[in-house]
């Protein structure tokens, strides 16, 4: 590996997982179950990447914390009752980790999911074993807080110019911006490839199975700018 990069941390909803649709059902459900207002999807899809915490204090601003206890609970009962459809992996996002894993990249996981519901998807699709670490929002404060990646970065022991983190949401990118570490969007997910570009992101990926090669390009990108007399087949 080259060009410094060491650790991959990735965002799970709408990054790895295709889950907007079973969010955005499970809240809705909650809302509904709660007596509140009906929110629209859009809305709804905004705070995914959030913490729960956050994202019922952004939608219901006003609610107390009663509220927000209610609607927490509703939500974890309609996420976790399996009257939903699983979500599914994106195309290739297996298959993408295991090819990084075994090319001796650390990899990770800062997600706004609970312990608990991360520990549940990573058994279910089995990909437990080819992350290092992990870090929820009942472990560390919400994104686009810092200290998810300043975990990950110190268990591991590397640094934020070893590290890329890839996501989907602006709070992924802001939270990379936050711990000085680069930071890769993906188009596909809840927030837009503009918007994305906009808060920082070095590039933004349309399938996930596209990361592999685009490591390839930047660590050669890296390799002629520090060492271009021999990448021309010149003394430096």
């Amino acid at each position: 590996m080259g060009g410094g990069c060491k650790l991959l941390v990735f965002d799970w909803d709408g990054t790895l997982m295709d889950s907007e649709a079973h969010i955005v059902h499970c809240m809705r459900h909650a809302i509904h179950d709660s007596g509140l207002p009906a929110k629209e999807d859009a809305a709804i899809r905004n705070i995914i990447g959030l913490g729960l915490s956050e994202a019922l204090h952004t939608l219901f601003p006003q609610g107390d914390g009663s509220l927000h206890e209610a609607l927490t609970q509703r939500y974890r009962h309609h996420f976790l009752s399996g009257e939903h459809s699983p979500s599914e992996l994106f195309a290739g996002a297996d298959a993408t980790l295991v090819a990084l894993s075994a090319t001796g990249y650390l990899l990770a996981v800062a997600t706004g999911k609970g312990r608990h519901g991360l520990d549940h998807v990573l058994e279910q699709t089995g990909l437990k074993k080819l992350f290092h670490a992990s870090r929820c929002v009942d472990e560390a404060p919400s994104k686009p807080h810092p200290r998810m990646l300043f975990d990950l970065m110190d268990a591991l022991d590397v640094t934020p110019d070893d590290t890329l983190m890839i996501g989907d949401t602006e709070y992924d990118m802001h939270m990379a911006r936050n711990a000085g570490v680069p930071a890769l969007g993906v188009s596909y997910g809840v927030h837009g490839r503009e918007r994305l570009l906009q808060c920082g992101a070095l590039d933004c990926l349309d399938a996930i199975h596209e990361l592999p090669a685009w490591l390839v390009r930047r660590e050669a990108v890296a390799a002629t700018d520090v060492l271009p007399g021999y990448i021309q087949g010149q003394k430096p």
